[in-house]
């Protein structure tokens, strides 16, 4: 059998007329068509996984020992299945990356407060723990577990419909939260299931709406029957989904109580803007009438407070929570929650905002690259 060197479909030796001076072959060469060779063996892809610096593979951080949000996430994949991890992966962080702060000086901290009120619920601090389907395939305990973790870290939770856990179980482990409602072909049906929610102690509702191809979805909804489910809903009704500022405005117009600027839903079309990049003019729609909250690549204190120099009243993180969930349940979820309230405590001093009202657009800038 005659040999050839990986990367070349030619014989080396003059099999079909060719000599090896026709291929003419450096050491260099060479060596890249090894390692292109090698980097394709299932031997070692199979060695190959998530390493933190210092770490023996596969080892589980503990949670006293992380340094950010983000190191979570390497954590979750360690821990799931390579298909859930990626609901649960990356996100859209490109606008977060080009604001920059602009600091001021000589501010005293010493009175700092996170504190808010929304929704007449007082609040430790302006993140709530956004909602997530199926959480049973993260975490054995699901969305119970990150109802634990998000009350020991004073964090509003919103429940979701789709979680895997009955509302009946999620409620006494986190009271004051939120419930999501996904509107389908029942309109009738989804109105009982607010009233039902708001009779179980639910605080609010959030009415999670995208533009659907089938008739079986919010698509088939319009804004007279929007503002029907505001009036009916016995408690606030939160529209999830806003991404331009007529919207917002016929929101308000609507009786809608919050609305949450969020691509979430049917998913992006090619070419649309990140939430963030439309929360200014979003807030300026509003104008103060009803709060605004942001979703959407939360991973840092500074993040949030971006978000709410931006307009945001406060700001939902969910995959976050997720990723301390997969890893380490209840505690996870505390710990990433518990960190970026700390971040965002340290950011606005050292920005020189003492309260959420002190922060303003004046405090970032938003560079286009």
């Amino acid at each position: 059998m005659r040999r050839r060197l990986p990367g070349f479909d030619r014989p080396l030796d003059g099999e079909d007329g060719l000599s090896v001076s026709a291929f003419p072959l450096s050491r260099r060469h060479a060596l890249s068509c090894f390692a292109g060779w090698l980097a394709a063996s299932p031997w070692l892809r199979a060695q190959r996984g998530p390493r933190t610096a210092g770490e023996p593979r596969g080892r589980t951080t503990p949670l006293d020992e992380f340094a950010n949000v983000p190191e979570f996430e390497d954590m979750a994949r360690r821990a799931l299945s390579e298909n859930a991890f990626a609901r649960i992966a990356d996100g859209d962080r490109g606008i977060l990356e080009r604001i920059t702060f602009r600091p001021r000086l000589l501010v005293s901290a010493l009175e700092l407060d996170l504190s808010l009120n929304l929704l007449g619920q007082e609040m430790f601090a302006p993140i709530l723990v956004g909602p997530a389907s199926h959480q049973d395939e993260i975490h054995a305990g699901g969305e119970r577990e990150t109802a634990q973790g998000a009350a020991a870290a004073k964090a509003t939770l919103v429940t979701a419909e789709r979680s895997g856990a009955p509302l009946e179980e999620t409620l006494p482990l986190a009271p004051g939260a939120w419930r999501q409602v996904y509107p389908d072909g029942d309109f009738g049906a989804v109105a009982a299931r607010l009233q039902e929610a708001a009779g179980a102690g639910c605080s609010a509702a959030c009415l999670t709406v995208a533009n659907e191809p089938s008739g079986d979805s919010a698509a088939a909804y319009g804004w007279d029957d929007i503002e029907l489910l505001a009036r009916s809903a016995a408690m606030p009704l939160v529209l999830k989904g806003i991404m331009s500022p007529a919207d917002a405005t016929a929101a308000v117009d609507r009786g809608v109580a919050a609305v949450v600027v969020s691509t979430h839903g049917s998913g992006r079309a090619a070419g649309a803007a990140e939430p963030l990049a439309v929360l200014p003019a979003i807030s300026d729609a509003v104008a103060g009438r009803i709060p605004v909250l942001a979703d959407g690549g939360i991973r840092r204190g500074s993040d949030v407070l971006k978000a709410l120099a931006l307009g945001a009243t406060a700001a939902l993180v969910c995959r976050p929570a997720l990723w301390g969930l997969a890893a380490y349940g209840a505690a996870g979820v505390r710990k990433v929650v518990e960190m970026l309230q700390t971040e965002l405590a340290r950011d606005m001093a050292q920005v020189g905002t003492v309260t959420l009202a002190d922060i303003t657009r004046k405090h970032v800038r938003i560079h286009s690259r």
